[in-house]
């Protein structure tokens, strides 16, 4: 089922057309106008240029990044931070109800488009690659932010070169408000933490490596893309500190399985570490590493005390022993630091879990791979108390939201859900046997707006050499809710290393399913008519075929 491609706010016209458009000031991509709001007439207008560039990450030479820079051109002073540093992209803060334009401009050597991971807004708003601009080229995005307060955030989403683009730094958080958590006196400025965390690794030089090419040598390509493209997975593949270059075994398993790196960075920097007061605060976790799933606990054992997931609050705080946390998936948590006396230092860290990529060694001695492989248990980060507790400490709130529990009986087809299976086949991910195809998306996968649907993710389905993999299966366009997990069979022992870390109680865009899971979704397509990506957030998947669309039909 095709659509079309210009979308509803686009205007299509020839070169003198476009150059009439440029005379008025309306932004042209090419030859194609883009008929969006004056900046007049948003609440914020931001410019994002998407450059090449390079930061100290670690002593000696500089690494070379790509990475989104930041110009505020109407709005508070408040909505464009870039004061954390390194090559993340500035944090976008905005409230619910607001109007916003953001410009992208492509200063890299090839094309490239932003998604904006959790938001609903119109299909020609979200990133589909279809839309992808060109190097020199400009994408004006026009869209009123209608979600509740949440962490959400932004990121390249080029048909295969996601993985790619993120992994060199181009990725940066949307964080929203409201009025319903402005009420409850959440921890703020200084005490509210965002805390991305990646994982990377980095040659003898200080270059990140990825597949076929570093930063350095990505930067000096034409736009035709070296390495891994969409659907293949023969993408050399760079393994290793200094850069050890594998044999053609190592680049399809690197494709095929997703890149982990050796290195782990939070808000770009190694080896992190930060001195918080004996106070309540809010840490806003999001893992943003291309494949690797965290499960992430407090060093000491303290329960975590979760009060939001990717969709924002939670009805009341809850609390785990460990958070799973997949690639693209968000928490948020409420720390007290004074319940810890001054000079304590606590690690954040991720426990060791079975089922994930590393297929317990068994791909990592194929690949040659991760020096740190998937399930694997590591440090995140520090943070040391300080001394002096804040006279007036802030209660957590044992109410946080509105936010009543899933009901399937709204569901069209309640008794009957859609099942997506999780397929590999010739080397390549699908979904039901198909991998990416552009502008089309199958009778299963039309929906009729104004409708709620209940979807199944299957990933029971064995591929090469029987392996089964975790997968982070995002929905673009919408919160869903999860409503039932199963598994069964050989992969319950490794199951239970990490079903009690799941957070299933909120809205979600995202979800982790393991090998062996089946797990069940509530959706409901309001407002917006048009092709939207459902996918695998483990990067290297989604580029090799695990990305398909699905059409909302008025």
């Amino acid at each position: 089922m095709s659509t079309d491609p210009v979308g509803r706010r686009r205007l299509v016209l020839g070169s003198a057309g476009a150059a009439a458009a440029a005379a008025l000031g309306v932004p042209v991509i090419g030859g194609r106008a883009i008929a969006a709001a004056p900046s007049s007439a948003a609440d914020v207008h931001i410019e994002l240029e998407a450059v090449p560039d390079q930061v100290a990450v670690r002593p000696g030479p500089p690494t070379r990044v790509w990475r989104y820079r930041g110009k505020l051109l109407r709005g508070d002073a408040s909505v464009l931070d870039a004061s954390a540093g390194g090559y993340l992209g500035p944090i976008i803060r905005v409230r619910r109800g607001q109007r916003v334009r953001i410009d992208l401009v492509n200063r890299l050597p090839e094309s490239t488009i932003i998604h904006w991971h959790g938001l609903h807004v119109p299909d020609d708003m979200d990133g589909h690659p279809r839309f992808a601009i060109a190097p020199g080229e400009r994408y004006v995005y026009d869209f009123t932010v209608v979600n509740r307060a949440g962490s959400y955030w932004f990121h390249p989403h080029p048909h295969g070169r996601t993985g790619k683009q993120v992994y060199f730094g181009l990725a940066g958080l949307f964080l929203v408000s409201d009025d319903e958590e402005a009420a409850l006196g959440l921890p703020g400025g200084a005490h509210d933490l965002p805390l991305v965390i990646q994982d990377r690794t980095f040659d003898a030089d200080n270059q990140l490596v990825y597949l076929s090419e570093s930063a350095a040598a990505a930067a000096e390509n034409t736009p035709r893309e070296r390495g891994m493209m969409g659907g293949g997975m023969m993408g050399g593949m760079m393994g290793g500190r200094g850069g050890m270059r594998m044999g053609g075994m190592g680049r399809m398993m690197a494709g095929m399985m997703g890149v982990l790196g050796d290195d782990i960075l939070v808000n770009g920097r190694p080896s992190a570490s930060t001195e918080v007061t004996a106070r309540p605060h809010r840490l806003r976790l999001l893992n943003a590493c291309n494949t690797r799933t965290l499960k992430l606990a407090w060093s000491d054992g303290s329960p975590l005390t979760v009060i939001a997931t990717d969709g924002g609050l939670l009805a009341a705080p809850l609390q785990r022993e460990h958070v799973m946390l997949a690639p693209a998936e968000r928490i948020d948590l409420w720390v007290d630091f004074a319940h810890w006396r001054a000079g304590t230092e606590l690690s954040l860290r991720s426990l060791a879990f079975e089922g994930g990529l590393d297929m317990g060694g068994m791909m990592g001695g194929m690949m040659g791979g991760s020096a740190l492989p998937d399930g694997a248990a590591f440090p995140v980060m520090r943070l040391r108390v300080g001394s002096g507790a804040a006279a007036n400490r802030a209660a957590l709130p044992a109410r946080l939201s509105d936010l009543p529990p899933p009901d399937t009986r709204l569901a069209i087809n309640a008794g009957d859900p859609k099942v997506f299976k999780l397929t590999m086949g010739m080397m390549t991910w699908g979904v039901n046997g198909r991998d990416f195809d552009m502008m089309r998306a199958s009778e299963l996968e039309t929906v009729k707006l104004g409708t709620s649907e209940v979807w199944e993710f299957r990933n029971d389905e064995s591929g090469m050499m029987g392996m089964v993999m975790p997968h982070s299966m995002h929905v673009h366009g919408l919160q869903f809710r999860v409503i039932e997990r199963t598994v069964g069979g050989r992969f319950k022992r490794d199951h239970d290393t990490v079903r009690t870390g799941f957070v299933d109680e909120g809205w979600k865009d995202t979800v982790l399913v393991m090998p062996g899971e089946r797990v069940r979704i509530l959706l409901r397509f309001e407002d917006y008519p048009g092709l939207f990506l459902y996918h695998c957030h483990m990067l290297e998947h989604e580029d090799s075929g695990l990305m398909r669309n699905y059409l909302v039909k008025a």
